[in-house]
């Protein structure tokens, strides 16, 4: 038996179907190019309009692949974006915590450029300004209140000088040395200033409390009460503090005494001036007993007084 032509699907109709339907669109597809190539080449404008046509058919489906490609890559750099969101959100918050310490920095160096400004301000109208310095050290015990100052003997620095800061005074000089001193701040226990209240000129002492706070005492009995928020200044007794340098203010109502807080915080000042004594032939302020006995000397004078009107009457 003769074996099948190789150009012959064998004996299946529809294997014979499908190599005429070849034959027959690859034939149409060759008369189609040819009558393309003859119309592009004698007829340029009838070319144009069957090729704009041709771009119309088609716009829809690329339009469509177009709108596939732009998704998935959407989709991946989406799915990119997801991943690096741990390490952006790192680095964003790393970012935004340099950005706040620098803005805290600012705000302090801006802080303390005032307070410098307001101190070389006060030495500038004060005449009696012996030198600007820092308050480097101070003590951590419970009851007593020190601090160092960076100025000595050399810097004109003497025992009993008021050591005071743009807000209120700090304290007092007690020890000196070449280039330090030792200052015996407001809020010591032993330490006891003569003040009088700004609004009236009641006199009182303050005393420190040893923890940050002073006692306002007032001298003698007064109709009216120390209320809280009554300012204290120096009063220039004693001949150690120049008068009107602000103090403490009280924190509550109290009848001949009110705990308050100093004007000028030891505790938060570092940039502080020394000047001279007030008068320095006068000596230091009395002590707590000795301004109590005087007081009561005054208090027994006043009663003598109002018993002598009495009798007069």
């Amino acid at each position: 038996m003769a074996a099948p032509s190789p150009r012959r699907p064998g004996y299946s109709r529809k294997a014979q179907y499908g190599l005429f339907a070849a034959y027959v669109i690859a034939v149409a597809g060759a008369v189609a190019g040819l009558l393309l190539v003859l119309i592009s080449a004698f007829d340029p404008t009838g070319f144009a309009a069957l090729r704009g046509l041709a771009r119309e058919i088609t716009a829809p489906v690329s339009r469509t692949s177009s709108s596939v490609v732009g998704s998935i890559g959407s989709a991946d750099e989406n799915i990119s974006a997801y991943f690096r969101a741990g390490s952006q959100n790192k680095e964003l918050r790393r970012q935004l915590d340099t950005a706040h310490n620098k803005i805290i920095e600012a705000k302090a160096l801006v802080d303390e450029n005032a307070r410098l400004r307001a101190l070389l301000k006060l030495r500038d109208e004060s005449s009696d300004a012996v030198t600007v310095g820092r308050l480097i050290t101070s003590t951590a015990s419970s009851s007593r209140r020190f601090a160092t100052l960076d100025g000595g003997a050399l810097h004109g620095v003497r025992s009993g000088q008021p050591v005071r800061a743009p807000e209120g005074l700090v304290g007092r000089v007690l020890e000196v040395g070449p280039s330090t001193a030792r200052v015996l701040l407001l809020t010591d226990a032993e330490s006891v200033i003569p003040v009088r209240r700004a609004s009236d000129g009641l006199p009182a002492t303050i005393t420190g409390l040893g923890d940050g706070t002073v006692q306002i005492q007032l001298l003698q009995t007064s109709l009216s009460n120390i209320k809280a928020g009554d300012l204290f200044v120096t009063s220039g007794s004693g001949g150690m503090y120049r008068p009107n340098i602000p103090v403490a203010l009280a924190l509550r109502k109290g009848t001949d005494n009110a705990i308050g807080r100093p004007i000028a915080d030891p505790a938060k000042v570092d940039v502080i001036m020394v000047q001279q004594a007030y008068q320095a032939d006068i000596k230091p302020p009395p002590t707590a007993e000795e301004m109590a006995a005087e007081a009561e000397k005054r208090i027994a004078a006043e009663k003598a007084r109002a018993r002598a009107a009495e009798k007069g009457q």
